[in-house]
């Protein structure tokens, strides 16, 4: 099966890269595109590398002619809600208008579509949501993700859209933080830190959310899946897991709300992500965000000596 994944140089598409090179059940054919160098760990096999502009129409028509993949994973997205806020139009290519792209050049082949999207499709007016709950987005980040979904929900090939929440993790000469370093480095430096308790979401593990996606793939699961972390957290009670789990001082950590940042795109409240339908339908079972924060640890431990090595 020859499978085309987008973004391999981004922290989803490395922990996907993983999955499906690595995996000893399954014979992946596997060709991977982003923009730029390939900046993955280069031992994987059976690998093709393209870079790829996905918003580059005659590009992405040209590559999926070329290779003729039975599945094409989108995890390609602009991700940063206030720069798409304030940047609509560079937006808009890159999370909608290459998906149209895509699912256009898909048709010729039946390609399987895979295409992950965000919780922020939601008003957060609801703390728990399931496949079924209606979006409205208040964003134009969530805008972006919710148009894009309704294209790959129309669309003619086989397809799948997951939606997914605060996704962490590390990944190979990368330097996108999340939430557990930022907390952990402000402690260790002996900074007190604002942290809001009034937003719901389900942090997600980024090797859960590849796991999710091999899932899809292995079983040809179509519709919509929530593929996110099992626990409904505010950023305040990840920030004490955290402190906890690190030994560091909570007394650092002060609790606040949303009002007290001003932020060029409005946040939703409450989406907190049900996963019962991937649960029952994938065998999806992802780790406790106490587990997450372990495992990133062990990979920083990792790193740490790959470097000093």
């Amino acid at each position: 099966m020859k499978v085309l994944i987008t973004g391999v140089n981004g922290l989803l598409g490395q922990k996907l890269l993983s999955i499906f090179c690595k995996n000893k059940d399954c014979s992946f054919d596997i060709v991977a595109v982003s923009r730029g160098r390939a900046r993955f760990d280069g031992s994987y096999k059976q690998l093709k590398y393209y870079d790829l502009d996905i918003t580059h129409r005659e590009q992405v028509f040209n590559i999926i002619h070329l290779e003729k993949p039975d599945v094409i994973i989108h995890a390609a997205a602009m991700t940063n809600v206030d720069y798409c806020e304030s940047h609509q139009e560079d937006c808009w290519e890159v999370n909608v208008q290459s998906v149209v792209h895509m699912l256009q050049a898909a048709e010729a082949y039946n390609s399987f579509f895979v295409h992950l999207s965000s919780d922020f499709v939601f008003a957060g007016d609801k703390r728990f949501l399931t496949e079924e709950d209606k979006p409205h987005p208040i964003n134009f980040y969530g805008q972006s993700k919710f148009q894009a979904e309704k294209f790959v929900l129309k669309s003619r090939v086989p397809h799948a859209v997951i939606r997914t929440a605060v996704v962490y993790g590390i990944a190979h000469k990368m330097s996108r933080s999340n939430i557990i370093f930022w907390v952990k480095r402000n402690l260790e430096d002996g900074k007190s830190i604002r942290v809001v308790d009034d937003q719901y979401r389900s942090p997600t593990l980024a090797e859960d959310l590849a796991t999710g996606c091999y899932l899809i793939v292995q079983k040809q699961s179509t519709g919509i899946y929530n593929i996110a972390g099992g626990e409904v957290l505010t950023p305040y009670e990840m920030a004490i897991k955290i402190a906890d789990y690190f030994g560091l001082d909570k007394s650092l950590i002060t609790r606040t709300d949303a009002s007290e940042f001003v932020q060029p795109a409005k946040r939703p409240l409450e989406t907190g992500l049900v996963i019962d339908k991937a649960k029952f339908e994938l065998g999806y079972q992802p780790h406790s965000f106490d587990q997450g924060v372990a495992i990133l640890a062990s990979q920083l431990d990792e790193e740490y000596c790959l470097t000093k090595g």
